[in-house]
């Protein structure tokens, strides 16, 4: 389970709706409690780094970000718990693309975007061996 206040999902869904009809991205910081579940206490909105042509279908976090997000949550201690993207005018599940390019542990929010109009959230962990993704409650 992943806890998302509902400012942070208002802010995911306006950057989504912000960045249509591209993928909007960044980063999702906060804590892993005891149980293993996840809260998340900000965001990073990213600039998708994506060449321009796949910007609709694809996002990219460059190196220089990832090192920008990993230096605010050293010193704010926080950990980067995962990442956010939207799919414009696609469902809220991960595509093939995505579950090539995902890292165990981390959580994948993904936010539709239908007409430019944020709709379904979702949250997903992409399993040890890497073979699927699997759904997150989002609380």
């Amino acid at each position: 389970m992943i806890k998302c206040t509902k400012e942070i999902e208002k802010s995911i869904r306006e950057f989504g709706e912000q960045e249509y009809p591209n993928e909007c991205c960044g980063l999702l910081f906060g804590k892993i409690n005891s149980d293993n579940s996840k809260e998340i206490t900000e965001i990073l909105p990213i600039s998708n780094a994506q060449n321009e042509e796949n910007r609709y279908n694809r996002f990219l976090i460059t190196p220089k970000d990832m090192i920008k997000g990993e230096l605010y949550a050293r010193k704010h201690n926080v950990d980067i718990i995962g990442f956010y993207h939207s799919h414009p005018d696609h469902p809220a599940k991960p595509s093939q693309f995505d579950l090539e390019h995902a890292w165990p542990v981390y959580s994948y929010i993904i936010t539709s975007v239908i007409n430019g109009k944020a709709d379904v959230m979702t949250s997903w962990l992409l399993s040890s061996d890497r073979a699927k993704f699997e759904n997150e409650e989002i609380n």
